[in-house]
């Protein structure tokens, strides 16, 4: 696809890296014993595996995702191709199924406020950074608003690290679906649209 593209992309799991953070404070609570060694998803498992894990797993997505974004890292790649979109004049739009406020989150943390200035900090607002406008980050409560809003957009592509949004039958259809693995090889037999990594992302999408 030639041109200047819009391109949505999702943000946590997908720009943003937890997996460091969701480890070390599932240690801290004591949810996880100390030589456990994994990403976000084997700390799911294992905490959800717990008696009352489902109430232990949302207090974690809290807090990590409130006062301990601070902590968390963009992909590698990810930052090389926010630049080169830039720079080949392409719109980066960022469209997030977040809650305003989590579960379980006795501090009241504003999850949004705490994204946008992770983003801040970051470099995404900035003349010498990445350079997208703040109106270009939005927040949906649920997925099927997420979705709705990805059509609203006319986004020529949509990046997320979960399939049951790119596959989800109220995808717009003309929306090229971009499915980040987060390192992981997929069959490519089985799904075209699967990268591994953000190299491989900007190699398929600016071109």
């Amino acid at each position: 696809m030639s041109g200047r593209k819009r391109i949505g992309i999702d943000f946590d799991n997908t720009l943003i890296d937890y997996d460091a953070v969701f480890l070390g404070h599932a240690r801290a609570l004591r949810l996880l014993k100390e030589d456990f060694r994994g990403g976000k998803e084997a700390v799911r498992a294992a905490v959800r595996g717990r008696p009352d894990g489902e109430q232990d797993w949302q207090r974690l997505q809290g807090l990590v995702y409130g006062s301990g974004i601070r902590d968390a890292v963009m992909f590698e790649g990810a930052d090389a191709f926010l630049r080169r979109a830039r720079s080949e004049g392409h719109e980066i739009v960022i469209v997030s199924h977040k809650t305003q406020f989590g579960h379980f989150n006795a501090a009241r943390i504003d999850l949004r406020a705490a994204a946008r200035a992770w983003m801040s900090d970051n470099g995404f607002f900035s003349e010498d950074g990445f350079g997208i406008h703040p109106d270009n980050v939005l927040f949906e409560t649920t997925r099927s608003e997420k979705i709705e809003r990805i059509a609203q957009l006319a986004c020529t592509h949509f990046i997320d690290d979960l399939p049951e949004v790119l596959d989800d039958p109220n995808f717009p259809s003309g929306v090229a679906k971009v499915l980040f693995t987060n390192g992981i090889r997929v069959d490519c037999a089985h799904r075209l649209d699967a990268f591994a990594h953000w190299g491989d992302i900007a190699e398929a999408v600016l071109r």
